[in-house]
């Protein structure tokens, strides 16, 4: 008998533990002749906001040494109002899995409202809300994500609003990401998914934008270790369960994640710009891994695996 990948994260369980990152998937012809959305565990939409956003002029990405990516797309996106009247639907048409929105706001109010629509037109499409707490509030400048009094108010004023799970996305641009999952613990969080992008500059050397300087977020294999170090910082903090993302490119990165106590879940971002059957590659690796370990389930495998 094969392996059950299954897991259960906060109050639902999904098939396997693979996801896509947030704004690296999207259900359209091209998508779904590479990627089988219906394979994963669960999909995550790009971050939505109350309004419909541009995102920022070029440039926008750079590759770096190490299979690195900067990017500063600026959170371009629809709007939710247009993701639950139309973009939620294609979804369901192309045969996603769970879904999992991921929404941003500038303030709280605007992320109270955000998730507002979503819970109330769209909760039956939804399994759970994925909170990008990386972006600044524009009361004060501060950013969500690095402020433990201000993120604690955050969570707790969204979950007051919703009866869906809340999952926040911590960045890992803090001096100490434990204090920050507490608070986002306090306040009322279901679960956690880290690492987010690392903060990154970069000089163009070439191209049409030769000459200027990239400031993003910083993606790929050459951030797992800073990924792998931030997850466990957070795991021996808190008692929620965690999605590990950061780096992750074949199974044996994903199982390092898994072999972290609190992990329960992993995401995949721009392995599958390079090779679109990465995740694919990884559930199938992963049940092939504990066929051969003989292990029953994922549990079994982190029992006999995970070192505190």
């Amino acid at each position: 008998m094969k392996p059950d990948l299954s897991v259960r994260l906060a109050d639902f369980v999904l098939k396997n533990p693979v996801m896509n990152c947030a704004g690296t998937m999207e259900p359209n012809e091209a998508c779904i002749d590479l990627i089988k959305p219906q394979e994963l565990g669960a999909n995550v939409t790009k971050s939505l906001s109350l309004r419909a956003k541009e995102g920022n002029p070029q440039p926008r990405i750079l590759e770096v040494p190490a299979g690195g990516l900067i990017n500063r797309i600026g959170l371009q996106n629809l709007g939710v109002m247009n993701f639950v009247q139309e973009k939620i639907f294609q979804y369901v048409e192309f045969g996603a899995a769970a879904l999992i929105v991921n929404i941003v706001g500038e303030s709280i109010r605007e992320f109270c409202q955000v998730a507002g629509v979503l819970e109330k037109k769209a909760k039956d499409y939804i399994i759970a809300l994925e909170v990008n707490v990386s972006c600044p509030n524009v009361s004060n400048g501060l950013v969500f994500g690095s402020n433990a009094k201000l993120l604690f108010k955050l969570v707790k004023a969204v979950k007051s609003e919703v009866s869906l799970p809340l999952i926040i996305k911590l960045t890992p641009n803090v001096i100490d990401i434990g204090l920050i999952a507490r608070a986002v613990e306090d306040g009322g969080a279901d679960a956690l998914s880290l690492i987010n992008t690392v903060k990154s500059r970069a000089y163009i050397h070439s191209g049409p934008d030769v000459g200027q300087w990239i400031e993003g977020g910083l993606s790929g294999p050459v951030i797992k270790p800073i990924a792998l170090q931030k997850v466990w910082e957070v795991s021996q903090a808190v008692n929620l369960p965690l999605i590990g993302m950061g780096g992750i490119s074949n199974t044996q990165d994903a199982l390092d994640f898994l072999r972290i106590e609190k992990v329960k879940a992993i995401a995949v971002g721009i392995a599958t710009f390079r090779d679109p059957s990465t995740m694919e590659k990884i559930i199938a690796g992963l049940g092939k891994y504990l066929e051969e370990k003989g292990y029953k389930n994922i549990e079994e495998f982190k029992k006999k695996e995970v070192r505190k």
